[in-house]
């Protein structure tokens, strides 16, 4: 249900032959044309999110993915995640029952991870002029939280099973555990080739996840057939929960720093707003918001208060190229205004 919610929410999007568009942008007629971007006249949206010579090389679709690597994954996942099921409750290993949940998870996460790599490649629209690349994000986020609430079921049955020891089938969770540790194993070196999504990456967590748990396993097996210690099972666990715990919430803050429009990590955005006042014809900057649209692609609009406004195509070019150069920012837009409009005089 919450697949199919988001799907119907980032999907639907009614067709309109015309519509009117609600924009700010201030169009200067005495600028080239490659700068004059907007018209008062209302046009088809594909013309609208068109690029032209000189505008950003950022593209509204995600390009780059593979929906064959995460199709891939989602299937050996979800083959192994019903027999590790059966399994880890016909052997009553909590370890066993641990990386059965996460695997379960993982297939959640990775039919998410799969959905949203499909809607990122829609092209943008009359109602998403930015294109579906931050649903990549949102995936990534349900991701995390999925995984919050499985470490807390673990840690609440570890504790419980430290203070009443139940029977584990040693060898049963040896042996299953082998095998989860091939799928997982394999299932990472899929993700492994596509690390420029952040949705892949998330995925990616859940399976080392479960190749730690996977680990855990063959060991709490071992050590329960060759000694008879119960409590390895719920401690491995314990300990598993900890190292899946310290990279979810990463990706966690990662993705929520997207969806929330932060300014990107690698952006220092108090420099960014020095290195702007610094070119030569800027008086002052104000208004100024730097975010990513999508993961790994920034974005800066803002006010410039210039001396000269028939300067400003040689005052553009200059921030463009600075903050490309210095920043990595090359979707810009920029409003340029003179002294006093500011302040509404």
């Amino acid at each position: 249900m919450v697949v199919a919610g988001i799907a119907y929410i980032l999907i639907s999007n009614p067709v309109h032959s015309e519509t009117s568009f609600h924009t700010r942008a201030t169009v200067f007629p005495s600028l080239p044309d490659g700068l004059n971007i907007m018209q008062s006249k209302p046009h088809p949206s594909s013309h609208l999110h068109a690029h032209r010579a000189g505008d950003s090389s950022h593209h509204h679709v995600a390009e780059g993915r593979s929906p064959k690597i995460l199709a891939g994954a989602v299937l050996l996942t979800l083959i192994f995640a019903a027999i590790e099921v059966i399994a880890g409750f016909w052997s009553n290993s909590l370890a066993l029952i641990s990386d059965a949940g996460h695997m379960v998870t993982d297939s959640t996460a990775l039919g998410l991870a799969l959905l949203a790599q499909y809607i990122a490649t829609r092209p943008p629209s009359p109602r998403h002029s930015f294109g579906f690349g931050r649903a990549e994000a949102l995936a990534a986020f349900i991701n995390a939280l999925a995984m919050l609430a499985v470490v807390g079921w673990i840690v609440i049955e570890a504790v419980q099973r430290f203070a009443t020891p139940e029977p584990v089938q040693g060898m049963a969770v040896f042996a299953v555990a082998a095998i989860g540790l091939v799928i997982n194993l394999v299932v990472a070196w899929l993700l492994s080739r596509d690390q420029k999504s952040v949705n892949t990456r998330a995925a990616l967590v859940h399976v080392m996840g479960d190749l730690l748990g996977s680990v855990a396993a063959i060991v709490a097996g071992a050590v329960i057939y060759f000694t008879e210690w119960l409590p390895i099972d719920p401690l491995l666990s314990l300990a598993v929960s900890a190292l899946i715990l310290k990279s979810t919430i990463g990706v966690l803050r990662d993705s929520y720093h997207v969806l929330m429009e932060g300014v990107p990590h690698t952006i220092d955005y108090v420099a960014v707003g020095a290195d702007i006042s610094a070119i030569k014809g800027v008086l002052s900057v104000h208004d100024l918001h730097v975010w990513e649209m999508s993961a790994g692609h920034p974005a800066l609009i803002g006010h410039l208060v210039i001396h000269d406004m028939q300067e400003w195509p040689t005052v553009l070019y200059s921030i463009k190229a600075m903050l490309v150069e210095k920043h990595r920012i090359d979707h810009v837009t920029l409003q340029p205004e003179m002294p006093g409009m500011a302040e509404g005089r």
